[in-house]
């Protein structure tokens, strides 16, 4: 009986570590090889996107490779090394060795894989749409049981160009993406360089396009395919993706400019009123981006243009920062919109206590006489 107990004893770690292998999952995360010298020469991956997405994978126990069409070190454009997930991933010596040393796609056997997760960032618009490799990749993935599709911000351009049976894959599926709004307002530098407009070529395949406003949370499972329309929409496609294998995804800490999103999503689908934003940021401050929540506001004045209502949510999404942070620059768009909406008094104080600090005292007086 001893013996038998002993045995068992002996041979737990190797049983459970077969049903840990069994229950794991391989996922392939490509980026683009287009990017060089942090994309001022040529727009590469996101960063951002990257080092979210991998967390999650490896928190929920997935096997991680990446890969790209050239293969080798990849480079990402320009991020901040601060932000927590970059931290992170930063001192991940396994995470950077992938990205120094990427498979190339043409060397993935696909049937390693259960699922794929292709990165956004403009580069993706260069090379990812045209790389047959990936295109096997994917359509090996689509053709197979029981695996997932799944892509963040401009990384849906890969599949453009992938047919099956002679119809596009995304033929009535529903997906988003970057949209044109978004490329609209911060795409300027290489949007006129794109081959297409993501948005709309994915319409011309057959897709089903969906979108929140821009910058603001929006995650699209449709099948087997999980996509995310920006990058403040990765994480969350991430643990899409780990879900969708029927797996809970661990918990964890919202990053802040996940909370800061989500609290503006909240506000403009009126699930919360401006007073209880007020008290959450007042109480939790260290938990948002203030000035990522300020310069959205900023960004939606420009994308309301005419639209009263618009610049209304615009205007309140700025003032809700101002008692915890000040730009000059935000402040005077803040008095101009108030005289756009008729709140002539308000715009006043705004423009005076600009010219008090000697703060775009040209601008300031030129509008004040203006309201005047």
């Amino acid at each position: 009986m001893k013996k038998i107990v002993l045995t068992i004893v002996l041979f737990l770690p190797i049983i459970l570590f077969s049903q840990s292998n069994k229950e794991q999952k391989n996922i392939l995360m490509v980026v683009s090889s287009y990017g060089k010298d942090n994309g001022s020469i040529r727009p590469g991956y996101e960063f951002d996107e990257f080092s979210q997405a991998y967390l999650v994978f490896k928190n929920n126990n997935f096997s991680v490779n990446v890969a790209s069409p050239k293969g080798g070190k990849v480079e990402a454009d320009k991020f901040n090394t601060e932000k927590t997930y970059n931290k992170t991933l930063l001192e991940d010596k396994e995470a950077l060795s992938f990205l120094d040393n990427t498979m190339t796609t043409a060397d993935v056997n696909p049937e390693d894989y259960d699922a794929i997760y292709i990165v956004g960032g403009k580069g993706a618009m260069f090379d990812l749409p045209f790389d047959p490799s990936l295109q096997d990749i994917v359509l090996n993935l689509y053709e197979r049981k029981s695996t997932v599709i799944s892509s963040v911000c401009h990384g849906p351009a890969s599949f453009v160009n992938i047919k099956s049976n002679d119809e596009f894959i995304i033929k009535g599926v529903e997906l988003t993406s970057f949209c044109n709004i978004e490329e609209e307002l911060f795409g300027k530098k290489w949007v006129k360089e794109f081959p297409f407009s993501l948005e709309t070529k994915l319409e011309e395949r057959g897709a089903i396009f969906k979108q929140a406003d821009f910058m603001l949370s929006k995650v699209v499972v449709s099948g087997k395919f999980v996509t995310g329309q920006n990058p403040f929409s990765t994480a969350k496609s991430a643990e899409a993706v780990v879900k969708s294998f029927g797996i809970t995804p661990v918990k964890r800490e919202l990053y802040d400019d996940e909370n800061s999103v989500y609290l503006i999503q909240d506000i403009l689908d009126n699930k919360i009123t401006f007073e209880k934003a007020e008290s959450l940021l007042a109480k939790n401050i260290e938990n948002y981006d203030i000035p990522l929540i300020a310069v959205w506001g900023y960004y939606k004045t420009i994308a309301a243009k005419e639209n009263k209502v618009e610049l209304k949510k615009a205007m309140e999404i700025m003032e809700l920062t101002s008692p915890h942070f000040f730009d000059q620059n935000l402040e005077f768009v803040l008095a101009r919109t108030h005289y756009s909406l008729g709140n002539n008094q308000k715009a006043k104080k705004i423009l005076n206590d600009l010219i008090s600090k000697n703060l775009l005292k040209e601008k300031a007086e030129k509008l004040l006489k203006e309201i005047k």
